[in-house]
């Protein structure tokens, strides 16, 4: 049997490294950059400059990494890009990596 200091140790180290997932932005055809930018600032939190960085990586790379977050964040992050890309018409898509 564990002693509850070896016990302790080991549920730190679940607690303190959760897995985390990278959430990119795919790009396309028809989603216009300046969604893009709305986007990375609403759903992602980031300032202009940082979402228009982003937002070019989408276009020339075809993807850009928006974040990395606990799986239930990254997940919600994914769902809101889609729910609100569909509500303006446009196809833009979020995935999630593990990291």
């Amino acid at each position: 049997m564990a002693t509850k200091h070896e016990h302790e140790t080991s549920l730190e180290l679940i607690l303190e490294h959760p897995k985390q997932y990278n959430v990119f932005l795919l790009n396309d055809d028809y989603t216009s950059m300046d969604f893009v930018v709305e986007i990375l600032m609403t759903v992602f939190r980031k300032n202009f400059q940082d979402a228009h960085a982003i937002m070019i990586a989408v276009h020339q790379k075809g993807r850009g990494l928006c974040g990395v977050y606990p799986y239930e964040v990254a997940e919600t992050k994914v769902h809101q890009v889609g729910t609100l890309a569909r509500e303006n018409g446009f196809p833009l898509k979020a995935v999630m990596e593990e990291a």
